[in-house]
């Protein structure tokens, strides 16, 4: 189910909760209900780092390595500012688990994942040269907040935005032990029916990790009209909300966690979330004073588009433009597989190890082929061209498969040495033959 909250001129004029908080107990959904909310999370990290801008304690333009030290040396550096407008380049760490076999409830932590990053030798692409939206960028602000400020970022958010907003039942979940009162149990549907849980044991937060109800999100929503943080400035909101422009000139919606558009003619500022069993978004529309909050805990749920016919029902004709039907996806252009003699196949079996992902590589040869085993998970190669292969890897942030790219590198004597792989806006992730 779902708790949907709607804001206008100051109120809250709708809260409900539709549905089951717990199939194990019959609870029902109220706007009271606690719910895990992804990425929505991204915009209070965000406030964070502008809180210690605010405090002279930290700069957009700093290296992030003056915090980090032990993160790569990139030229040109990596930026406070770059990540926190997803232009820093820094891989996703979660897809970077995935092409590892770490997913799939695969548990690490995260000293761990700052460690995983510390090993790439390389970005996506030059910082600012354009936007690429990576959970590694924000996972690293939740720890510069924590470095910076001397305390657990968790703490400093409870101090510098919940406790001054009265948010009594919002926190930075940092400890999958917690007990959450009133907590939301993350769901996903049967194949054959019913529903099972969905949560996460994980402790990363920055990139996600609040928790909140759609009654707190109202006293977050209105500190963006009269601005209760920091030195209390309209300020601090006018940085939250500003952009930043790519190296090339090209416009960059992103700004402080939230994406800054219009809709219909009418500027609207929103994001959405989703991990594990948890789905949410947030939409406002600043200059008509409304909003609309939906917290789900059903991991098929699409709160976005429901907001947005919500703010269709309400705003009616104060809209400008007419709405317009969504665009139909473009087809995807199916790959061309090709068959290999077995004596081409052999060609690639072997161990392989990739020292940026701490992973080892087996290519070995089934009943139908080649098949690739990392980690949990084993998959079929399946042959483009003589040397390049796809194969499928589990996307701990979109709980689906994804596709990957694997082109072996081969030795002189025509035996393959390595093999570099390639994920979405990652490239160039090198495995060496180790046997």
């Amino acid at each position: 189910g779902a708790a949907l909250g709607i804001f206008q001129d100051g109120r809250i004029i709708y809260a409900r909760g539709y549905g089951m908080a717990n199939l194990d107990y019959n609870i029902p959904i109220t706007p009271q209900t606690v719910f895990r909310v992804g990425s929505v999370s991204k915009q209070f990290t965000a406030m964070c780092i502008a809180l210690l801008v605010e405090q002279g304690k930290v700069a957009l333009g700093d290296d992030i390595r003056k915090i980090l030290p032990e993160m790569p040396v990139f030229e040109p550096p990596v930026t406070i500012r770059h990540m926190v407008h997803h232009t820093s380049g820094v891989r996703d760490y979660l897809i970077l688990q995935g092409l590892a076999g770490r997913s799939g409830g695969y548990y690490f932590t995260s000293p761990e994942v700052v460690d995983l990053l510390s090993r790439q030798k390389s970005l996506n692409f030059k910082p600012g040269d354009q936007y690429s939206y990576s959970n590694s960028g924000y996972f690293l602000l939740a720890q510069i907040v924590g470095r910076v400020s001397g305390m657990r970022t968790r703490d400093f958010a409870k101090k510098n935005i919940f406790d001054p907003l009265g948010m009594k039942d919002t926190h930075f979940h940092d400890d999958p032990k917690m007990i959450v009162k009133n907590r939301a149990m993350g769901y996903l549907p049967r194949e054959e029916g019913g529903f099972k849980i969905h949560v996460t044991q994980l402790d990363m937060i920055g990139d996600g990790g609040i928790f909140t109800t759609v009654e707190d999100f109202f006293r977050w929503d209105q500190n963006f009209y009269h601005n209760r943080l920091g030195m209390g400035t309209q300020g601090l909101i006018d940085r939250v909300l500003s952009l930043e422009k790519l190296n090339d000139g090209q416009e960059n919606d992103y700004a402080f966690g939230l994406v800054v558009s219009r809709y219909r003619g009418l500027r609207m500022v929103s994001h959405g979330g989703s991990f594990v069993g948890y789905r949410a978004h947030y939409l406002q529309f600043p200059d008509q004073r409304f909003s609309v909050v939906i917290l789900s805990n059903l991991g098929t749920f699409n709160p976005g588009k429901i907001a947005v016919e919500i703010a269709d029902i309400f705003l009616g004709e104060q809209f400008i433009e007419p709405r317009r039907a969504a665009k139909e996806p473009l087809p995807a252009k199916e790959p061309v597989f090709i068959k290999l003699t077995n004596q081409e196949m052999r060609t690639f079996l072997g161990e392989y190890r990739s020292a940026e992902l701490d992973a080892t590589a087996t290519v070995d040869l089934g009943k139908e082929g080649l098949i690739l085993k990392l980690g949990r998970h084993i998959s079929p190669l399946r042959p483009i061209s003589p040397q390049s292969f796809l194969s499928t890897y589990e996307n701990d942030d979109a709980y689906e498969l994804g596709t990957r790219k694997i082109e072996f590198v081969l030795s002189p004597g025509k035996e393959a040495a390595g093999f570099v792989m390639s994920a979405e806006d990652i490239h160039d992730l090198r495995f060496d033959r180790i046997d």
